[in-house]
């Protein structure tokens, strides 16, 4: 019978033990070994089923076997984006047989030691660092790694797939442009990707001769800050007539400010996320948002990390993965750029004529 939650866990001694056999030749099962006899084989894997005996993923690793397990990083479980980035992982990673493992850095800063150390003990292939997870080492991890969405520091050696905030951010000013507005806010927060969607916002309503209004940046990127810089952005430029959000998540809180005002969407306000997430589709919010495709990220990542794993990249300049925009960077890594796209929904209309 297989150990109850409250037993202790059989260990590949207990096997041995139960099928009468010595440990060696229990991991000569587990390795699928040709030099065990049908008969011994056949009572190794008896004493596992009866026991309930689960071998660690470490030390399958350590005795030859590939553990086929990927460790991903991210810095925000309640931030939507990553729910696609994951999907789009998946995608790739479970036809040849891997399976994630996910950790949140936030979580987990009450730790002493960094999640990923676990990913590496248990013996993971790879690993994917998702969004602006704090205390990532420079120097770089002994397996591959790839990194998921803009960050401030790429470890030596990792691949980097993002979105290309900065065309994003252009996307998001030309559209409320386009729609006559000229009295347009941004409201951010702080990170790799808030800041270089950020920079391209002043930098296209600078070449327009507009007014850059922006407010936050030293916040996260969430709802709560979302309220409290459009509230700001309010006090300071109240004939504000159209907003550019960092995200979605922060597109909410602006949303719930203009509720608190009084004033409505989009007929007084049009307003512009990023990430176009589920919450951006969802009928009650009809919300416009640029397409970072986070899906086709994860994908990209998926297939550039599986790459790596098989060595079928020698090195970083002869990548053969489908990706956009292919560089390499600063630090030896492959890095590409996804192009993101507009989703136009309700929450944008045409600038009133008195603005």
């Amino acid at each position: 019978m297989p150990a109850s939650p409250r037993q202790k866990r059989p260990t590949i001694y207990d096997v041995a033990e139960r099928a009468g056999v010595s440990k060696s030749l229990v991991s000569l099962v587990l390795q699928n070994s040709t030099r065990v006899s049908d008969e011994k084989r056949a009572a190794v894997r008896a004493a596992i089923q009866e026991l309930g005996y689960l071998p660690s993923r470490a030390a399958t690793a350590l005795a030859g076997n590939r553990t086929r397990a990927i460790g991903v990083m991210i810095d925000d479980f309640r931030n939507p984006w990553f729910v696609d980035l994951l999907e789009g992982m998946q995608e790739v990673l479970n036809g040849p047989g891997f399976h994630v493992t996910v950790a949140d850095a936030n979580l987990n800063a009450h730790l002493e030691q960094s999640p990923i150390s676990g990913f590496l003990a248990a013996g993971v292939e790879g690993l994917v660092i998702g969004g602006d997870v704090d205390a990532v080492p420079v120097e770089g991890f002994p397996v591959p790694t790839v990194v998921a969405g803009n960050r401030a520091t790429v470890p030596v050696g990792a691949d980097l797939v993002a979105n290309d905030d900065e065309a994003g951010g252009r996307l998001a000013v030309e559209h409320l442009r386009a729609l006559g507005h000229t009295k347009i806010g941004h409201v951010t927060g702080s990170g790799r990707a808030a800041e270089l969607r950020r920079s391209a916002y002043e930098a296209a309503m600078v070449e327009a001769g507009l007014e850059p209004r922006i407010v936050g940046g030293s916040g996260v990127t969430d709802q709560d800050e979302g309220r409290r810089a459009s509230r700001e952005l309010f006090e300071r430029w109240p004939e504000t007539t159209a907003i550019f959000a960092a995200n979605d998540v922060m597109a909410l809180g602006v949303l719930g400010t203009l509720d608190e005002l009084g004033m409505r969407v989009p007929a007084d306000v049009s307003i512009v996320g990023y990430d176009d997430s589920h919450l951006a589709g969802a009928d009650h919010l009809s919300l416009t948002s640029v397409d970072d495709r986070s899906a086709d990220v994860g994908r990209v990542a998926a297939e550039l990390l599986l790459a790596r794993i098989e060595r079928r990249l020698p090195s970083s300049g002869e990548a053969t993965v489908t990706g956009e925009a292919t560089a390499t960077g600063e630090l030896g890594g492959v890095r590409r750029l996804i192009q993101p796209t507009l989703t136009v929904r309700g929450s944008t209309a045409f600038a009133k004529r008195s603005a």
